[in-house]
């Protein structure tokens, strides 16, 4: 009880004090010691989406289109992620992040081997779109790739291409496992032969 309405205070207060500087913020959302946020004009976090200790949003315009980074109501994220959007990412209802997760539309150019990396341009690989119920492990990646709903991304895995709904999925990068049959109502492992 007393747990509750210590959290209740502090999305309160945070409420208070953050509701003008994101493109929406509900009342019962809670960022627990960020470690930084980049583009709150460009950032939707919905109700009751509680986001750990030092993690990093970053929502940044590098060409015409404006940035969107959506986090859907109920999503419980772990501490150090890192969210990163040029263009989109949504992250779906309920979903669960475990620590050091990774999500990110974009990567780093490497066009000019004569420029150091760090110096070449951030550039828009896909869209991220993570499905409602999802849960994804610790150290996993996402770039610009869409995962299913009610998914399982194993821990440490790499996820470049899109997962399908319903599948458990490992590796680096990563593959699906299994997937749930919808007719049979079972769970069938994924030959890769």
């Amino acid at each position: 009880m007393i747990r509750r309405l210590v959290f209740y205070i502090r999305a309160i207060h945070f409420f208070v004090r953050n509701k003008y500087r994101y493109r929406k913020l509900c009342l019962s959302a809670l960022i627990q010691r960020p470690l930084r946020i980049d583009g709150r004009k460009y950032i939707s976090i919905y109700k009751n989406v509680i986001i750990q200790q030092y993690s990093w949003l970053f929502a940044l315009a590098i060409d015409e289109h404006e940035p969107e980074l959506i986090i859907h109501e109920g999503c419980q994220l772990g501490n150090y992620n890192h969210i990163a959007a040029v263009r989109k990412v949504v992250i779906g209802k309920n979903v669960l992040t475990a620590d050091n997760v990774y999500i990110s539309d974009n990567l780093h150019s490497y066009e000019d081997i004569d420029i150091p990396i760090m110096h070449q341009p951030v550039k828009f690989k896909s869209e991220v779109y993570i499905g409602d119920g999802s849960w994804l492990g610790v150290n996993v990646c996402v770039i610009g790739a869409k995962i299913g709903k009610n998914c399982v991304i194993g821990a440490n895995a790499v996820v470049t291409t899109d997962i399908p709904d319903y599948c458990v999925a490992v590796g680096a990068p990563a593959k699906v496992l299994k997937r749930f049959n919808q007719q049979t109502k079972t769970w069938e492992l994924v030959d890769h032969g």
